[in-house]
């Protein structure tokens, strides 16, 4: 017979970076208030500088707790940089590879600490404390932040290891034949990490090592819901060789998603103050502003930020643009820059946003209809909750498979652009940015109305994602009489 624990400790990983640490920190919260039948510590380990993250949920939970460990010197990461969201996308596998230093410090800790966690919560780019878990004998858990469909691909990249025969053919399929669907994709279109990948640099052979790490994991949790990606979390299951996958999505902000307060500071500060944006919100008709967002990372090029600029302009549709802050690199480099004489243009029908935007707050706003968006999963999960049409322009990461699932599987989503360099035909994207909030909304429009009843069904009390989280918490607290 098994019972659960009286009393537990579990330490909680997250990878530094926006749309990682973001909905990790989200089901920690989820974790702490499932787990009140247990004495439950839960330690969150952050370096310095991402500790501001923190305060909201150690404000949130006084049995949270946080460890902040010294960020590990890298000669490609400058010295005041600890998140991914002040660095080029390319130094991803370097902040991955220097994390790794983090091995011994947090060994130690675990050997002197009174009562250490008897389980790793940490993200899937942090495979390596899986082996940490097997030497302090703890359970070990990955958290995936990407949905279901580009986990399965991005497990198969690793494990399968396909290669370019002829290395200057970036139009060359790969195919998934293993997968539901069988998805291809051009070479190009794959994941960069994998492409930059090199065989025999130590850097990138400790990343292969985090995903093969990752699939000998003992449980994985996913930021989605069944229903959304049903055979790929069949899939995984399969490939992981157990049952021990959670679907316990769509994780939402600390308090309930229509608390736009609450949604405002999900991530940060808003560079616009909330009632602002609600009183200029609050003056447009249901439905009839496009959100244009491309995630924490994107800084697009001037000759890109004209073609949107243009696009907007000539639709005549109501928006909000959030934009990046360029750095005085990109500006060297001619990203960035807002078109002379666009905001006094448009001042009658659009809303510029430099810097963080409150998304969730804005996307959950009554007069939002639909979302111009990279496809991040976070912006995608956010943009389902809030029963938003997405217009898709993938650049890179999990994006391109998060477009398919979007547009040809579930089809919620209609393409607008596509491609990192990609420069947009200002009259295509104003006739998509159009159609995207006019009275005839097409099949997104009811397809994602649907997703949207399925997601808060699914997190409710004894919904799909609810029941994941609730095994979740029996199998990893378990106790043999």
């Amino acid at each position: 017979m098994a019972t659960l624990r009286s009393s537990s400790h579990i330490l909680v990983f997250p990878f530094p970076a926006q749309g990682h640490i973001i909905p990790l920190l989200d089901f920690t919260h989820r974790l702490a208030l499932a787990a009140t039948d247990i004495d439950l510590t839960i330690t969150v380990l952050v370096t310095p500088k991402n500790l501001p993250f923190l305060t909201q949920l150690l404000a949130a939970h006084p049995r949270i707790q946080p460890l902040v460990l010294p960020f590990p010197p890298h000669p490609s990461i400058p010295s005041a940089v600890e998140n991914l969201k002040d660095l080029p996308q390319r130094c991803l596998p370097a902040l991955m590879h220097t994390l790794g230093q983090l091995y011994h410090p947090l060994l130690s800790w675990f050997q002197s600490h009174p009562s250490p966690p008897s389980a790793i919560v940490s993200d899937m780019f942090l495979g390596w404390t899986q082996r940490l878990a097997s030497r302090v004998g703890a359970k070990h858990i990955v958290f995936s932040p990407s949905g279901a469909m580009a986990l399965s691909i991005l497990y198969s990249l690793w494990m399968e290891l396909p290669r370019l025969d002829d290395p200057r053919d970036q139009a060359a399929v790969v195919s998934f034949d293993k997968l539901p669907n069988c998805p291809k994709y051009p070479w190009w279109k794959i994941s960069g990490l994998y492409r930059a990948c090199v065989e025999g640099d130590p850097a990138m052979e400790f990343i292969k090592d985090i995903f093969h790490a990752n699939i000998q994991t003992w449980g994985l949790v996913v930021n989605s819901f069944n229903q959304l990606e049903t055979p790929y979390f069949d899939h995984l299951k399969r490939v992981m060789g157990c049952d021990r996958v959670w679907a316990v999505g769509p994780l939402l902000p600390l308090q309930d998603h229509n608390d736009l307060t609450v949604a405002a500071h999900r991530g940060g500060s808003s560079s616009v103050p909330l009632d602002h944006l609600l009183t200029w919100l609050d003056a447009c008709e249901d439905g009839e502003v496009v959100y244009v967002c491309f995630g924490s990372q994107v800084v697009l090029t001037n000759d890109q930020m004209a073609g949107v600029a243009s696009g907007l302009e000539k639709s005549g549709v109501r928006f909000i643009w959030s934009i990046k802050e360029p750095s005085v690199e990109h500006v060297e480099e001619d990203y960035g820059m807002i078109p002379n004489g666009f905001e006094d243009r448009v001042a009658n029908n659009g809303l510029v946003i430099r810097g963080w935007a409150p998304q969730f707050a804005i996307l959950s706003h009554r007069a939002v209809g639909a979302f111009l968006t990279h496809c991040g999963w976070n912006s995608v999960l956010e943009a389902v909750v809030a029963g938003v049409t997405m217009l898709t322009w993938p650049f890179g990461a999990d994006q391109f498979v998060d477009q398919t699932l979007l547009v040809e599987e579930l089809k919620v989503g209609k393409k607008a652009c596509e491609g990192p360099q990609t420069v947009p035909n200002p009259e295509e994207l104003a006739r998509v940015l159009a159609e995207s909030v006019s009275r005839e909304k097409g099949v997104e429009r009811k397809g994602v109305m649907e997703l949207r009843k399925a997601a808060l069904e699914a997190v409710r009390e004894g919904g799909s994602s609810a029941q994941d989280m609730e095994e979740m918490v029996k199998q990893l607290f378990c106790m043999q009489a």
